[in-house]
């Protein structure tokens, strides 16, 4: 089983936070880092290869910094081209995503305080990922606990070497989950 990882950050030679966490991410087995702003030429993805890497796994994590309260537009524009009508729904029966897992792991520029009502953000952050949830219970996909990682700009070294392994323990623990759902699924259709 596998984890596709889709980066969503339009430049990671700019980042501190989210570069670590797709390097880390690089020495985990069975995660396929997909990085959106390498994969777009000339304004456009390879929908194909896209949609080929998503159906060979398990498990999608979008990585992305949180732009205006939503993914930055080279996410944004991946969705639309790849999750297309007829290979993700509207197919008449189960789209190609239909019970793979969808994770968001984000970063917000932010402290988590500011994500209250009567706060800055006026929010609470679960509130601003209604968009990416209703998308996952379309597609007929399985919500799990987003990661937020709130404050990036003020992350010191000590906290990133904290925060990077914890992310490498979700993407193993996403594969490990979704490779025990694999093997108990093939023996229930074994036994029936």
């Amino acid at each position: 089983m596998s984890t596709a990882l889709i980066v969503g950050h339009p430049d990671l030679s700019t980042s501190h936070l989210n570069a670590a966490l797709v390097a880390a991410a690089r020495v985990v087995p069975d995660v396929d880092v997909r990085i959106l702003s390498e994969l777009r030429t000339d304004g456009t993805f390879d929908i194909r290869a896209e949609q080929q890497a998503l159906s060979a796994a398990t498990d999608v994590v979008l990585l992305y910094p949180t732009y205006w309260y939503s993914p930055p537009a080279v996410l944004k524009a991946w969705m639309d081209d790849v999750l297309a009508r007829g290979w993700a729904y509207g197919t008449g029966g189960a789209g190609a995503l239909t019970g793979k897992t969808l994770r968001v792991v984000t970063t917000t520029g932010g402290a988590e305080a500011g994500y209250h009502p009567g706060q800055l953000h006026s929010f609470e952050y679960e509130a601003i990922l209604a968009p990416l949830k209703a998308t996952a219970h379309r597609l007929g996909m399985t919500w799990a606990t987003p990661l937020v990682i709130h404050g990036a700009r003020d992350v010191s070294d000590e906290q990133l070497v904290d925060v990077t392994a914890a992310f490498q323990l979700l993407l193993q623990e996403a594969g490990e989950e979704s490779a025990a759902a694999a093997a108990a699924t093939t023996a229930e259709a074994a036994a029936a």
